[in-house]
């Protein structure tokens, strides 16, 4: 039970920040910004369900992807650190010219082929989120085997991820008009810090295990 509540906290913990839908609420307002309220709500329907089956899918079918290919755990955290970091790092320095390029690809047509791309990949769950619950996949596999709490708690996990989708977006005029230009800018960018910050720790622990195999290999 206490190692299905640590997987449970450690998939919000990791994916939340990276998701970051709160982050991508302004991003999401300034492209239906010419949807009613109500299509504005339908939309972030279609995004959460989107997102959490992506999420699920690349969970728990990626650590067989791996084994197929011969990848090992360690690789998948150092890369998946380094696209994490360097996601965050483009949202903090061209934040502003990301923005402008997704309005671009995104016109208030076709709203149901548009909820997936780009709405849910890459602009809610991106490269960053996909490495990233690879990652906690094969980490979830190796030391539990995916026992079935194992597996409830990171359903319900993403299920809280989805939800909080379904929220910011659904809200996303809301939360802005409460929070202000001023604080939804403080809010973006303080996400894309941590975002760095915990790609570094990802890669981290990728490069520390790497180097303890090579250790042990020596030795």
């Amino acid at each position: 039970m206490q190692d299905a509540v640590k997987n449970l906290l450690l998939v919000l913990v990791t994916l939340f920040p990276i998701v970051d839908p709160l982050g991508g609420s302004p991003f999401f307002l300034a492209l239906t910004r010419e949807y009613s309220p109500e299509e504005r709500k339908a939309l972030s329907w279609r995004i959460a369900i989107n997102s959490f089956f992506l999420l699920v899918a690349t969970y728990f079918v990626g650590t067989y992807v791996l084994a197929f290919f011969g990848i090992s755990l360690p690789v998948v955290q150092v890369g998946g650190g380094l696209i994490v970091i360097a996601t965050g790092w483009t949202l903090l320095k061209q934040r502003d010219d990301e923005k402008q390029e997704v309005q671009k690809t995104v016109q208030p047509q076709d709203s149901i082929r548009r909820a997936f791309y780009p709405l849910t990949l890459p602009l809610t769950v991106g490269p960053g989120s996909i490495s990233a619950a690879i990652t906690l996949g094969a980490n979830a596999a190796h030391h539990h085997a995916y026992h079935p709490l194992t597996i409830l708690a990171a359903l319900i996990g993403l299920v809280l991820i989805a939800i909080s989708i379904l929220l910011c977006y659904g809200f996303a005029d809301r939360v802005a008009r409460i929070l202000g230009a001023t604080g939804m800018t403080v809010i973006t960018q303080l996400s894309s810090f941590f975002l760095v910050c915990i790609g570094v720790q990802i890669a981290w622990n990728g490069i520390k295990a790497l180097l303890e195999s090579m250790t042990l290999h020596v030795g």
